[in-house]
């Protein structure tokens, strides 16, 4: 998905949100005021993208892991050929760093779309 579609899903997304109650609402913005991700943040992170760290600000937490303990191992044996799984690692991380708007405004609405959900089904409960 390119930033024009994944900004469009946003805009359809505040535009669910601006239907609901206005408890539902507030119940809304409290829990998604606690999960929303900023991308210059997770831009600032990658430029440490050998040690994963804006892997673990998206709760990818097995990904930031792997690339952890390949970073360890390459550092560790970098004068055999440790600095070719760095080149690699760098291949494969770097390209976040130029798509870091568009991954976190991904993230970020996967997380409006569960809040949203989480909040009607909370407001259905309890009309039961």
């Amino acid at each position: 998905m390119n930033i024009s579609e994944l900004e469009k899903e946003e805009d359809n997304l505040r535009k669910e949100v601006t239907a609901l109650s206005p408890e539902q609402r507030r119940k809304y913005y409290e829990i998604e005021g606690s999960k929303l991700k900023d991308p210059d943040t997770y831009a600032a992170l990658n430029w440490f993208f050998i040690a994963g760290l804006h892997h673990f600000y998206l709760k990818k937490h097995v990904k930031g892991s792997i690339v952890i303990i390949l970073s360890i191992y390459a550092i560790f044996t970098l004068f055999d050929y440790g600095w070719i799984l760095l080149l690699v690692l760098s291949l494969i991380e770097l390209p976040q760093l130029f798509f870091s708007q568009r991954i976190v405004k991904k993230y970020n609405n996967k997380v409006i779309k569960q809040t949203l959900i989480d909040v009607i089904k909370e407001n259905s409960v309890r009309q039961n």
